[in-house]
């Protein structure tokens, strides 16, 4: 049985929706990331199909950032609660905020911010080589077909980076911080710090 430290207790932070939310937007980015990264005309085919389901899982996130439970007020947190978390953030402790910490909701937010200039890239792309272009390729011109073509390969970069950021900061938690991320966003519960 793990030993909780003292002041802090496991609770309920995350439900169900938002967690299951969470693994399939994992599994279809990194499904979209890899089969764009091998492309054949029949694998592009998949690839847009997994940027189909960024996209609706994200249109679901922000739905449920305004009007559901999950709102976008509670996630982002104002610079000096950014900057009073910088301080302790090295501290060998969990950091005990119920939910994402104030540099995990900017975070989170570069992240979905990233993913929908991801998703609306690559609906205008277009795939010479391949002969494959994004639904609204047709509906722009040839140089916003070549922009978004190149940003959207720039953005695939961008993604690669801010996984490995993700993961890096989840090992960090877990080793520093003696607080399992992973498993809270399986279970849904956390260490939060009991008089927050």
């Amino acid at each position: 049985m793990k030993v909780v430290p003292e002041g802090y207790a496991h609770e309920h932070v995350w439900g169900m929706p938002i967690r299951i939310w969470h693994w399939s937007l994992a599994f279809s980015v990194i499904s979209g990331w890899l089969l764009g990264e091998f492309r054949t005309f029949s694998i592009m085919q998949w690839h847009l199909y997994a940027g189909y389901c960024t996209g609706g899982l994200l249109l679901v996130r922000v739905i449920l950032g305004f009007a559901g439970p999950v709102r976008f007020s509670v996630l982002v947190s104002g610079p000096r609660a950014v900057i009073a978390y910088l301080g302790i953030l090295f501290e060998r402790r969990p950091s005990g905020s119920c939910g994402h910490s104030p540099m995990g909701g900017w975070a989170t937010i570069a992240i979905l911010l990233c993913l929908a200039w991801q998703f609306t890239t690559g609906l205008m792309s277009v795939d010479d080589g391949l002969f494959f272009e994004g639904p609204l390729a047709a509906w722009v011109s040839s140089d916003t077909n070549r922009m978004a073509t190149r940003f959207h390969h720039y953005g695939a970069k961008a993604i690669l980076v801010l996984f490995v950021m993700h993961v890096s900061i989840m090992l960090f938690y877990r080793i520093w911080k003696r607080e399992n991320l992973v498993i809270a966003m399986i279970t849904g519960k956390k260490l939060v710090k009991r008089n927050r």
